[in-house]
This record gives structure tokens, sequence and C-alpha cells, in this order.
């Protein structure tokens, strides 16, 4: 198939607009499917993980393929409950073009707000489709507003629709100046509603207005007051989509079957190609100030990007990638640049959500699960052996929500480690650690769903039984002015004694991380040590210092130092520099940081001021309140997740369940002295009735 008739495409949005409803229609509608599957029965094709369809959410991101128009469709699913959102991200760096499904009734919620930002990341041309317009209240002109007014998307309607709520037949095309209903299932083109007639035209002309700033052929016409042929109209719409400069917006019902089939024409119409995105920009692994472009072709050098892992229970574990150029085929050998290390490719395959077909080969374009890999994982670059680069990885947010899980007994333990190894390989987003002075398991997510869901797939999937401790926030750990410290590490044993020497300075590095230095001069400390040095600091950064959590934000520059020709070695180096680092550490002033979260509440008047006075309760600062719909408001702001568990059942409490909310992570932030002490007592008070 021509590269030009592809489209790889994502379907995102906010919780319960109907996504995965969306993708079931087109995959019924291009005959992927021979029946409907629903979400509210658990029967979606997509949701096809028995999490998914027990609560009729969509957890992971499921990849299937299509065909309509003479077009292939490689489509995600992608969840829209924000514990998930690193699978959006990952699915939004490898797809070309993306649907963006807002609920009619509800317009701009908190995740379609954080979609369209990490879509913004990425560059990816959108479409918007509105959906539920057969639901009471449903507005399309206001969704239009709220995503001009939210997201500066520069939204452009393309479709009117014939009607709402129970009286939604279907929708005009603005292009084409038709009207479309759906009888049946059936499409049945009608003239248009004499009482939609001027609106048409008035659509039409907008539409031609905001697209005449885009392209000299259309202003000309336009400003001769000359009608603009619906082919030109259509070429030009899609140059503007493909660069972002418009988005346009379609209407209907997924669960009504309304609109998916033009929705998929839009697909075909509007959403770029491989060809159309261009080539990728590399980094050279070796100088990255160097760059390398890979274009879109078999003849290029061979460059994918692994996005997703899954362990299945039948191939074993599955490598989704992205090509982007060259050709891939079975038995070839790759280079994962990522790792340094070769890859050989096993079996390919073209997957069809939980389906799946061999294939001989993948080019560009493609995107297929790869068997048999053996180190790659989620934002590996995988390439030419001779032509190597490294590809833009995957932004991975930091966990913030902690959990202690144990074994029952010694025998469940070795299972039990294995089933958390393969989940954090599969989810970038989930972490593993062993507390050796506890001697727990300590893992960590993006909220207590995110857990909740880990836990009940180590039981279903890998019958692995634990018990579980409270959920608890994950603090991190850093310092808060620069010192200088020395630590001689010097022990004589029978034999060989170790002996090192280190001069380290740390400095607050607030946003960036761990950041390592080397300014040895005159070999003081041999080029072998200073590796060891580097593993020394990071091993107790990793344990916590003040407590359990991890310091981040502290770079480490290594001054001075000694050794001894005989007695010095890798273990004392690296023992050396974690004593030297902690009593650095200790201190520089150190604090705690602890996970800041923006809360979005939509909740009616009535209960605007028991949202707020609970929110300030809480340590939360109330950032901006503005008009939801009629009757409601948004109230957003800022509030520390220690603050807030159990707050869904108090909110359901003071609204009598009529608000609803939406949290994500925001950024961590200093802890006030009189909390910090108050949770590193508590943190105390665990660790002795442990031991006790």
């Amino acid at each position: 198939m021509q590269l030009q008739k592809l489209r790889n495409i994502g379907i995102a949005a906010h919780i319960d607009a109907g996504k995965t409803t969306v993708t079931e229609r087109m995959l019924f509608f291009t005959g992927t499917t021979r029946k409907l599957g629903e979400v509210h029965d658990g029967q979606a094709t997509m949701d096809f993980m028995k999490q998914e369809q027990e609560r009729g959410i969509t957890i992971a991101s499921a990849a299937i393929t299509c065909c309509w128009n003479n077009h292939m469709v490689n489509i995600i699913d992608t969840p829209g409950h924000v514990d998930f959102t690193v699978e959006v991200e990952r699915s939004l760096r490898v797809i070309d073009g993306m649907i963006a499904v807002f609920c009619a009734v509800s317009g701009v919620e908190p995740q379609s707000e954080t979609v369209w930002n990490q879509a913004d990341r990425y560059r990816v041309p959108r479409i918007a489709f509105v959906n539920k317009m057969d639901r009471v209240g449903a507005d399309f002109n206001e969704v239009v507003h709220q995503m001009d007014k939210y997201l500066d998307a520069n939204p452009v309607p393309f479709q009117l629709p014939i009607g709402s709520e129970e009286e939604f037949q279907g929708s005009i095309d603005i292009i084409e100046r038709k009207a479309i209903i759906v009888k049946d299932r059936e499409l049945e083109i009608i003239e248009i509603p004499e009482n939609l007639l001027a609106k048409t035209e008035e659509a039409r002309n907008l539409l031609i207005e905001k697209i005449a700033d885009y392209n000299e052929e259309i202003m000309r016409l336009y400003l001769d007051g000359t009608d603009v042929p619906a082919e030109l109209l259509k070429k030009a719409a899609r140059e503007a989509t493909v660069k972002m400069l418009i988005t346009p917006v379609f209407c209907g019902s997924a669960y009504k079957n309304k609109g998916v089939r033009l929705l998929l024409d839009a697909v075909v119409d509007y959403l770029p190609s491989p060809v159309d995105i261009g080539a990728v920009v590399g980094i050279d692994i070796d100088d990255s100030e160097k760059s390398h472009t890979r274009h879109p072709s078999a003849k290029d050098p061979f460059a994918a990007l692994a996005f997703k892992l899954i362990h299945d229970p039948y191939v074993g574990q599955q490598t989704f990638i992205r090509v982007y150029s060259g050709e891939l085929k079975s038995g070839m050998q790759v280079f994962n640049s990522t790792k340094k290390k070769p890859e050989r490719i096993g079996r390919i395959l073209r997957i069809h959500a939980k389906e799946r077909e061999e294939i001989d080969s993948a080019g560009p374009g493609d995107i297929v699960a790869l068997i048999g890999m053996k180190y790659t994982k989620t934002g590996d670059t995988l390439c030419d052996t001779d032509h190597p680069l490294y590809l833009e990885s995957i932004f991975i947010p930091p966990a913030v929500i902690e959990m202690k899980i144990t074994p029952p007994s010694k025998k469940e333990e070795e299972k039990l480690g294995i089933a958390l190894k393969k989940l954090a390989m599969e989810d970038p987003s989930f972490n593993v650690r062993f507390n050796d002075e506890t001697n727990e398991t300590i893992i960590a997510g993006m909220g207590e769903l995110h857990l909740e869901i880990i836990i009940d797939r180590l039981k279903t999937e890998f019958g692995a039984v634990a018990e579980v401790g409270e959920p608890s926030v994950a603090f991190r750990e850093t310092i808060t002015r620069e010192i200088e410290s020395t630590y001689k590490h010097v022990k004589q044993t029978g034999g060989r004694g170790q002996y090192a020497h280190t001069v380290i300075r740390l400095e607050p590095n607030s946003g960036k991380g761990f950041e390592f230095e080397d300014r040895i001069k005159g070999g003081v400390i041999p080029m072998e040590y200073i590796p060891s040095v580097r593993k020394g600091i990071e091993a107790v950064m990793a344990e916590g210092i003040l407590s359990d959590f991890p310091v981040v934000d502290v770079k480490a520059v290594l001054l001075d130092g000694t050794y001894h020709e005989v007695d010095s070695s890798d273990m004392a180096f690296r023992t050396c520099a974690g004593i030297c680092f902690k009593e650095g550490f200790l201190k520089a002033s150190p604090i705690l940081l602890e996970p800041m979260m923006k809360i979005e509440v939509n909740t009616p008047d009535d209960y605007i001021g028991d949202v707020v006075g609970d929110l300030n309760k809480r340590r939360g600062r109330i950032e901006s309140m503005r008009r939801y719909r009629k009757g409601a408001q948004k109230v957003i702001g800022f509030v520390p997740l220690m603050e807030m568990f159990g707050y869904a059942t108090q909110l359901r409490n003071i609204s009598s369940g009529r608000a609803n909310y939406s949290m994500e992570f925001h950024k961590y932030v200093p802890l006030n002295k009189e909390v910090q002490e108050k949770v590193l007592k508590q943190m105390e008070l665990k660790k002795k009735d442990k031991a006790s």
C-alpha cells in the first residue's frame, strides 16, 4: 500500500467522553468486527483486559488496524483517566494525527486540557469530534466556544448538527453543502433543512475566512466574492490541519451510530500520512550537537521507536514499535542505541486488539509488535547498526503515590518479584524498589486507581498473592544550600584493606534532577574509579537519607581525593562516596519535597462555598473559578497530595453527589517545616513498630 494511504491515529479525551465507543463503531463500519462491542456490558474489542471490562474504562492503550476508502488506518485507543496518562503520552509520541473526543454536554473537561497539552508537546495535528449530541443538554456551539477559549485550538466547524438531544438526526457537511441523516444505520443524503440554510452559509463563510488566512488562492476568490469549490477548500483545509493551524470540528452520537462514518472520511481527508509528517530528526549517539534525518522511505537506514511493552500469556513479551524509516525483516539484526546493544528480530506481528497476524516485514509508518526482544524497553530507539542515532524518547511523569507490598510467605516471594519486574517493564510510570532496612517492597504509581489495577493484575494475570499496606505519598528529599564534604574510608583487615578518599561539593539543582561532575586533576583519583564514585552516590540517593524517600535535584562535584596503590578498589570508592555524600547531605539543610497536584472541581453553584472552604482546609490554593455550564462552576487550584486521601467521599458528601473532580501531578514543592517534622516522626515510629 502507498504510504500516502496510511493513517496512524490516536483517539484521546477526558474519561467518559466516549472514546472507546467511537473506536468500536469505527471497527464495525470498517468491517474489522462483525458485532458492535459495548463498553457498559464489558464487550468492547479494545477494552480486552479483565480490569477494563469490570470497570468500564480504558486502562491500556490498544492498537488495531482497519481499512477505509482504500486507506489503511492504525488506531490507538487511549485511556481517559489521569492515572494512566503515560499511556496517552507514549501513544501520542508515535501517532501522526489525533481525534480529540468531547462530550457535547460536558465540553472541555480537565483531562481534555491535559491530553490537548500532551498533543501540543509532540506537535500532533488533530480533528475534534463532539460526541453524545443525543444527550439532554447537548450544545455543539458551546463546546466549540470552550475549545477556542480554553484550548486555544482555533476550532472550525466542518459540520453543523441537525437537531440536538432527542431530536438529533445527523449533520450538515458545510464544505459539500449537503445534509446527511442516519436511518437504521444507513446514511441518507437529504436537502439541507430550510431553517438551517442561512446558518450553513454563515458557517461556510467563516470556514473560508479562516482558511483564506493560510491560502492565497482562496483569499483571492473570497475577496472577489467568487464561490470556493469544495475540492479546493478540502485541499487547503487539509494543509492547514496538518500544519496545526486549525482544528476541524465534527459532531455525532457514536452510541447511536451517527457521525462515525463521516468521521472516518475526515480521518482520510484531513489527518496526515507519514509522508505529510515528513522526516524525523534524531541525535548523533556520539555528539549531541549533531543530528540525522530519516525520511519515511524504505531506502533510508532503518529507524524505529519502541513505545510499549506487553506480556502476552501466549507469545511472551510483545514490544510495540513505530517504524519511521527503512525496512524491518524477521531474523534481521538491529542496534538498540539507547542500551548500546544489538537485538535480533524474531517474529513481527500486526496487532488487531487481542488478535494478531504474523507478517514478514514492516516498513515506514508501520506500527507492529516484535517478539523475542531481549533489551528493548519503552522509549528505546532501534536503528541500523551502521547508521546509529537516538530518536526523541517519551516523557514519563514521576510516580506520586506509594504502597508497601509483602508476600505472605517465602515461597510467594520469587513469584511476586518476577511479576512486579514484568509490570514495571510494561509500565514506565510504575516503580518498584526494595528497602533493605525494613525488608519491604515499595511500589509507586500515578494514583490510587493505578496501584489498585496493578494489585489486581498481580493476582489475576500472574497468580501472585500479596499483603498490601495503605497508600502513602511519595515524598522526595533534597538540599537547600551548598556544602563541601570530605571523607576518608580506611579499613584494615587481615589481608588486603580498603582505602578511598573523596572530596565532594553538593549543590542544590532545583528541577534538573541529579547531575555528577568530575573535576579531578592530575590523576589523584584514577579514571577507573570515577564511575564507582558516581555509583556510590546514586545508591545512597535511591535509598534516601532523611527517611526512605529518594534524593532528587542535587549536583555532586567531585573535587579531590586520594587513593592507595594496593588497597583502593571499586568497592572502596563506592562505599567512600556514599558516606561522603550522606554526611554532606545532612549538613546542607535537607528538606522533604511533596507532590503538589493540580485539581479541577466541577460543582453546582449551591456548593461552591463548601467546596472552596474544604480545599482551603487541605492547604489548597485556589487559582481561578470559571463558569462551567449553566448553574455550575469549575474551581481550579493546587493542593498537596497528602491532604487528598478520601477526598472523593468528602466531595460526594458536601455536594450531595453532584460535584466531580479531576487531579493530576503538577510539581514537587518544599514541605513546610512543621509538616516535615510530623512526617519524619511518623516514619520513625513505623520503623520502630516494624523492628519490634
